[in-house]
């Protein structure tokens, strides 16, 4: 159980954040103006933390296209695969508790379940295999069946063992730790390793241990059809899910269930809150520097990009300013990318209402980038 005195640290390093002189706060808002009007993007939500704590929440274009609503930066946008980053968190906190053990097998955890022995190489699989995505487990995600099931039964609430059934009997593509492929499977798996060890649901124990004493109200989780603030999301008429152009329907329900991303992301945030949780956990007192170092640390992951590691939870980029900390996330109508400098002390993170990755002017990445370099310009 995290303790009542890290609960007290991480308030009191996270709660106080520094007023930003106008300047800055303008040069970062003309940057978000013009990547919208060089783009077809609706919206953009952007937060900020510099080297000496200013924070910026800022945002630019539009939350609805068709109602003319700007984007406010309180708004939340569904995070994708940057929530895994709060669920590796808790995986890596219990391992400092000594609740959970990186090299210790899956199958300690969920030996007993009817499916596990069905599991692509369950006898080798580890928690850090699963936490790195190294485990040769195929992902459900993107699975056709999968994806009909999804966009068919919009009210359905998805059980992790549904979901982890349809990568079973699968021929794993290599042996557990001897390749890298991206797999949300991975984290469903450990979010059922951490209720079973807890006794507590996964929004429970990311609620306790890092949303609250952190205060990023700005951060919910992804729990239903129905997320309170969150904006219209944009597919795209040609989106591979042939679902329907837009996330929400006209009376502001999500299309399908996104309940089921879970521990595979399963937040809708805003860019402020999502840049302020970056800083706290690639610098604050989230986790134990040795237990950072292993979560940064990575091995080559050149399927999601040439030159990109993945470590825990974390994916790391080379920059011109240092590598890079941090996670993507894509889910159907929107696009995050968090990214943290540990030689520069920045955190930027970006959110767009759009999962149409042709509608963005440059990368996201490039976006964050081009930020970090109007902040150290700043300061």
């Amino acid at each position: 159980m995290i303790t009542a005195f890290l609960s007290a640290l991480l308030l009191v390093s996270f709660q106080e954040p520094r007023v930003p002189e106008t300047g800055l706060r303008d040069a970062v808002q003309q940057k978000l103006d013009a990547f919208i009007a060089a783009g077809k993007v609706p919206g953009v939500s952007v937060g900020v933390v510099a080297p000496d704590g200013t924070e910026l929440a800022l945002a630019a274009g539009l939350a609805d296209r068709e109602k003319k609503i700007p984007m406010r930066p309180d708004d939340r946008l569904c995070g994708g695969s940057s929530g895994k980053t709060f669920v590796a968190a808790v995986a890596l906190q219990l391992v400092e508790e000594e609740k959970l053990a990186l090299d210790a097998l899956l199958g300690e955890y969920l030996g007993e379940e009817k499916w596990f022995e069905r599991l692509p190489n369950y006898q080798d699989i580890t928690l850090a295999h699963l936490l790195g995505h190294r485990t040769g487990i195929a992902r459900h995600e993107f699975d056709p069946e999968f994806i009909k099931a999804v966009m068919s039964q919009p009210d359905r609430v998805w059980k992790p063992a549904e979901m982890v059934a349809y990568v079973l009997d699968r021929p794993p593509p290599f042996a557990a730790g001897k390749g890298f492929a991206y797999s949300d499977t991975n984290f469903i798996l450990i979010g059922m390793v951490i209720e079973k060890v807890t006794g507590k649901t996964l929004y429970d124990e990311i609620d306790r241990r890092l949303l609250v004493p952190l205060k990023l109200d700005g951060v919910r989780r992804q729990d239903s059809r129905t997320l309170p603030g969150l904006v219209q999301g944009y597919l795209g008429a040609q989106n591979p899910f042939g679902a329907p152009e837009h996330s929400l329907a006209a009376d502001g329900r999500f299309t399908i269930n996104p309940q089921f991303e879970w521990a595979g992301g399963g937040f809708v945030e805003n860019g402020g809150a999502l840049a302020r949780w970056a800083k706290a956990l690639y610098h604050g007192p989230v986790l134990k520097p040795a237990t950072r170092e292993l979560m940064v640390a990575g091995l080559p992951a050149d399927p999601i990009g040439p030159g990109i590691r993945y470590g825990l939870g974390c994916q790391i980029w080379p920059s011109a300013n240092g590598p890079c900390w941090g996670h993507a996330g894509f889910f159907p109508g929107y696009l995050t990318e968090m990214r943290y400098w540990p030689e520069k002390s920045t955190a930027v993170a970006v959110q767009v209402n759009t999962s149409e990755y042709a509608a963005l002017p440059k990368s996201l990445g490039a976006l964050c980038e081009e930020l970090l370099a109007t902040v150290l310009e700043r300061k």
